[in-house]
């Protein structure tokens, strides 16, 4: 625009050197006669015009570039303390530390959730007033790329995995924020000493852990193999829903299923034999610790954290049992033992000892063990609305019987 008014103004001089006494104008059909000096001073009233526009301009450039950088600096102070939205198609926001710190130290102390190989787990409070929990990665426990971990969690969601909200990447630290399960992981309500897990409610647990894994390991981009299922990576949320958690552990198949991997991780107690003894993950691997949690829930065994010993005798004494060789009645948790239907306690005992056959080509598809414990939930749900219906309120005799409670 510069150079277009300046040989506008550079022909209007030139023009000046043509004009020889008086200059000739037409106007209206007529001539009109215009002095030299007249014509030169309002070429030179132009040329002044056109600088003074230059110069504006030039004034208004270099302030809106100016502009630009104090923005770019405040923009970049701010992101210390503030963060900012990313992949928005997947709705993960990128925290700032100094959110994430803020988040932790809400209450001016830190409440530590829990802690395991990949790093602690912190109770946090996102201004708006929702709970989360932060993961503070430990340095080791990330092999590879961070940003690829995070991009490859937020592409899996489904209802019963925990939900990846954000996560951070600031001065070396490296966290990850989850939903808020208020009711803690599985292992914690199996031990509780003032409440007692029901027996519904483990067949929906099962069932829905099935669901998720059913997800994974059909999931259109592979298999994924989410390689420590265990009882404490099974949290509950207020309303009793489970969530599958600790997913960093995952491990996408987007080869054969004989791909030899040699990083073995996992809970030594919930791992496949053919895993640890030849580095040889598949999803059977998810299918075998999928049935030790099963049998934890059916015989309420108190171990969170089961070794080798722990689980082989578990394993053990669900095989003698389906057998025949031990009676039934000594591997039903003594707790529940009033409320389980033994219909369903056998089905789901059989689908769980298939689960932990020692090798990976007797065990059954994540398929087969959802349609069984979809089949036992079913049953279990029936059964426990036909109880409500006899236990009514309107019918004296039987809410008597029910409650103990005499009615005059």
């Amino acid at each position: 625009m510069e150079k277009v008014l300046l040989w506008m103004a550079l022909i209007m001089v030139t023009s000046v050197g043509f004009c020889k006494g008086d200059q000739d104008f037409v106007a209206e059909g007529g001539y009109i006669k215009i002095k030299r000096s007249t014509f030169a001073v309002v070429i030179v009233f132009t040329v002044m015009l056109i600088a003074l526009i230059i110069a504006l301009m030039r004034y208004m450039s270099k302030k809106s570039k100016a502009d630009e950088t104090i923005d770019s600096t405040r923009s970049s102070q701010d992101n210390k303390v503030h963060g900012e939205v990313i992949n928005r198609w997947s709705g993960l926001y990128k925290f700032s530390k100094g959110e994430i710190e803020k988040a932790i130290n809400y209450a001016n102390s830190k409440i530590c959730l829990g802690s395991g190989s990949a790093g602690q787990v912190y109770q946090g409070v996102l201004p708006s007033g929702q709970l989360v929990a932060i993961k503070h990665i430990h340095k080791s426990a990330m092999s590879g790329s961070f940003m690829r971990e995070v991009e490859g969690l937020s592409k899996v969601r489904h209802p019963n995995l925990v939900c990846l909200f954000g996560y951070c990447d600031d001065g070396g630290d490296q966290y990850l924020v989850y939903e808020y399960c208020a009711n803690g992981n599985l292992a914690q309500n199996l031990l509780r000493s003032d409440s007692v897990l029901s027996w519904p409610a483990r067949v929906k647990i099962l069932r829905d852990c099935a669901s998720v894994l059913r997800f994974l390991h059909t999931h259109p981009d592979g298999c994924i193999v989410h390689r420590d299922i265990k009882l404490t990576n099974i949290l509950l949320t207020e309303s009793m829903e489970p969530k599958l958690s600790d997913f960093g552990l995952a491990k996408m198949l987007q080869m054969e299923e004989t791909k030899v991997f040699t990083d073995v991780r996992g809970t030594i107690g919930y791992m496949d034999p053919e895993y640890i003894t030849h580095s040889k993950l598949t999803c059977a691997s998810d299918i075998y610790s999928f049935g030790v949690v099963a049998l934890q829930l059916l015989s309420g065994r108190k171990v969170i954290e089961l070794d080798t010993v722990a689980r082989d005798s578990l394993t053990k004494k669900a095989r003698d049992v389906v057998s025949g060789k031990k009676p039934l009645d000594e591997f039903i948790d003594p707790r529940v033992r009033d409320e389980v239907n033994i219909e369903d306690f056998v089905l789901i005992l059989k689908i769980a000892v298939l689960c932990v056959a020692h090798s990976s080509v007797g065990r059954p598809t994540i398929k087969d063990v959802f349609e069984e414990m979809d089949k036992a939930l079913t049953n279990t749900d029936s059964k426990v609305g036909r109880a409500r219906e006899e236990i009514n309120p309107s019918n004296t005799i039987q809410y008597q019987y029910a409650t103990g409670l005499n009615i005059v």
